[in-house]
């Protein structure tokens, strides 16, 4: 199976050096010295990074055969993908692939259907799940532990716990102020 486990992004000096957008959570494993990389698109691949340092809180990695800036240029936005055992788990039992979660079922604890996992958006702050709900409509929810109670591979379902509002449009009014009054100051 193929995982994409980063995006390069711009040169970095004029030896051949780039920036890479680390899309997994085991670099050091993914992309180390000597892997050897499939890319999206193909034709500028496979790569296989030389050498890596981490220089201002950015990975940066050097590609075989790529020794100047106008190399490193061109490999600008390429995506790195690497080629994983589809029965590889990570490490940490709390951690997963993005391909186990795909297709999952969202439910509510009282089982409730809410969906099925379409997507995963690795966003800054948070991972979110794109969810498609039976009616064809989409909601995300965030992979957080107050919100994703349980994931169930076994079952091939994610238990949810959502916030007022966060899947419906009921939202919880909560009053504020003395005796329960709005606050108008």
């Amino acid at each position: 199976m193929q995982l994409v486990v980063g995006r390069i992004g711009r040169a970095h000096g004029i030896k051949g050096e780039v920036t890479v957008e680390v899309r997994t959570d085991e670099p050091e494993l993914r992309l180390g010295p000597g892997a050897v990389l499939a890319t999206e698109p193909a034709s500028t691949g496979p790569l296989t990074i030389e050498a890596g340092r981490v220089h201002s809180g950015r990975l940066l990695l050097r590609f075989a055969g790529v020794r100047d800036r106008t190399g490193a240029e061109a490999l600008r936005n390429v995506l790195l993908i690497a080629e994983v055992d589809p029965e590889e788990l990570p490490e940490d039992p709390e951690e997963f692939y993005d391909h186990q979660l795909m297709d999952l079922d969202v439910v509510l604890a009282d089982g409730t259907e809410v969906g099925r996992i379409t997507e995963i958006s690795h966003l800054p702050s948070q991972d979110l799940f794109i969810v498609e709900r039976p009616d064809g409509s989409e909601v995300m929810i965030p992979f957080v532990e107050e919100i994703v109670t349980e994931i169930d591979l076994a079952e091939q379902r994610a238990v949810i716990d959502p916030p007022p509002g966060l899947i419906d449009d009921r939202a919880e009014i909560v009053p504020s102020g003395p005796g329960g009054e709005a606050d108008d100051r």
